[in-house]
C-alpha cells in the first residue's frame, strides 16, 4: 500500500464513508416533522405569550408575534381553497392570489385581535383521535382563571411540511363551514370586489378588538 497512492486514497474514501454511514443524526439534519399534538401546542404557546404581552406589545406587535407561527400551524392556502371549492375556478391567477392573501391576514388578525390580555388562561390537551382521510383530531380546552372552559377542537392533515391545522371548531361551531358558506354566498351574489371588500372590513374589526 505505501507504494500505491490510488489504493491508498480509495481505503480512506471507504473508510470515511463507513464513518458518515454510522455517524448520529443531528436534530438539525432530521425534517421538521412535528407531531399534531406539538403543532397544537406550539400554537397555543404562541397564543399564550401574545395574551400575556396583551396591551404592551398591541394589535400589530401581537400579529407580527403569531404571524410565523399561525403560517407553520395552519394550512391556510388549502383552508382558503376549501372555502370556495370550485367557485375559487372563476377566479383568474391574480384575483386568487388576492384572495389567499386578505384571508390569510384576516386569520392571523382574528387570533391577534381575539387573544389580547391575560388573565390567568391555560390550555389543556384532552385526546387525540384519528379520522378518515389521514386527518387527525385534537381536542383541548381553553380554561379561564374564572368562567366557562371554551372548547378548540382541530383537525389536521399531514404534508410535506408536517401535520398542519385544516379546520377548528370552536365550542363544536366549525370555522371552516361558517366561513365556506358565508364567502360562497356573496362571492355568488355579490361578486369578487364585495368578498374582498367584507375581508378588508374583518380585518379593521380585529385591530379595534
Amino acid at each position: 500500500m505505501r507504494n500505491c497512492p490510488e489504493i491508498k486514497s480509495i481505503f480512506h474514501l471507504l473508510v470515511m464513508t463507513a464513518i458518515l454511514l454510522y455517524m448520529p443524526v443531528s436534530w438539525s439534519q432530521k425534517p421538521d416533522i412535528t407531531s399534531p399534538e406539538q403543532t397544537i401546542n406550539n400554537l397555543h404557546e404562541a397564543l399564550l405569550k401574545g395574551m400575556r404581552g396583551g396591551d404592551k406589545l398591541g394589535f400589530q406587535g401581537r400579529f407580527k408575534l403569531l404571524a410565523p407561527v399561525i403560517d407553520r400551524s395552519h394550512d391556510l392556502d388549502f383552508i382558503a381553497r376549501t372555502i370556495l371549492g370550485k367557485l375559487l375556478t372563476n377566479l383568474n391567477r391574480e384575483q386568487q392570489h388576492i384572495f389567499i392573501e386578505h384571508f390569510r391576514k384576516l386569520s392571523i388578525s382574528t387570533y391577534a385581535g381575539w387573544f389580547k390580555s391575560y388573565e390567568g388562561e391555560r390550555f389543556e390537551f384532552l385526546e387525540k383521535k384519528t379520522m378518515p382521510r389521514n386527518h387527525v383530531l385534537v381536542r383541548s380546552q381553553l380554561i379561564p382563571a374564572n368562567g366557562d372552559t371554551v372548547s378548540f377542537d382541530y383537525i389536521l392533515g399531514q404534508g410535506k411540511e408536517g401535520w398542519r391545522i385544516i379546520n377548528v371548531l370552536a365550542d363544536g361551531v366549525s370555522d371552516l363551514a361558517l366561513k365556506r358558506v358565508e364567502y360562497r354566498s356573496i362571492l355568488s351574489k355579490k361578486g369578487f370586489p364585495v368578498l374582498i371588500d367584507m375581508l378588508k372590513k374583518k380585518i379593521a374589526l380585529a385591530e379595534k378588538n
